[in-house]
């Protein structure tokens, strides 16, 4: 975990001078307070992953970009090793987020797959605009909020929506529910 929270410091301060843009500038374009995302960038603090939307948002990145380095453009073969990956855990909203094919800038998207735990709730802030998400629930009961309303998807059912609007997630009771996510990115956002 140590490592993915330098990477993300790191990624940060480099998108801040990449963009020339000062603390102030950047709370504006994230949503993210300027205590915090300095707190982020010292490595004082681990955001929850609705903060690391917020920030790939405001930046016009992708979401896995902040996690690891992003997937090589040569189109040759990839080996999944989901135990390998490095997971970026949410403790207080029981949610875990594991990239399985980090964002791919010639295809334009990302994968993971996300776990929540019996109860948890993970409520998202709108993505860049033209994102959209892919759903397929791979175990248990998954909640999606879209338009103020909760539909509920069973194992094998998927669910494709616009990301570029208030969304959430919900495990309504019993066992973890394991979904995998692709997350598609519009030309010019994303890496």
């Amino acid at each position: 975990m140590q490592e993915i929270s330098q990477h993300i410091a790191d990624r940060l301060r480099w998108l801040r001078r990449q963009q020339g843009w000062s603390l102030d500038r950047t709370a504006r374009e994230t949503g993210v307070s300027k205590a915090m995302l300095g707190q982020i960038e010292r490595g004082e603090s681990s955001p929850t992953v609705a903060t690391l939307w917020k920030i790939a948002s405001g930046f016009r990145v992708s979401f896995s970009s902040l996690l690891a380095p992003t997937a090589d453009a040569s189109g040759e073969a990839a080996t999944v090793h989901p135990e390998r990956r490095a997971a970026w855990g949410e403790d207080a909203a029981g949610m875990q987020v594991v990239p399985l094919f980090p964002f791919d800038p010639v295809l334009g998207f990302e994968l993971f797959v996300i776990t929540l735990a019996p109860g948890a709730i993970s409520e998202s802030a709108p993505h860049a605009p033209g994102v959209v998400e892919h759903l397929v629930v791979v175990e248990g009961t998954l909640e999606v909020c879209l338009e103020g309303q909760w539909q509920r998807l069973g194992e094998g059912e998927g669910l494709r929506f616009a990301a570029d609007r208030p969304h959430g997630y919900r495990n309504p009771a019993g066992p973890p529910v394991r979904f995998h996510d692709v997350i598609h990115y519009p030309r010019g956002v994303g890496g």
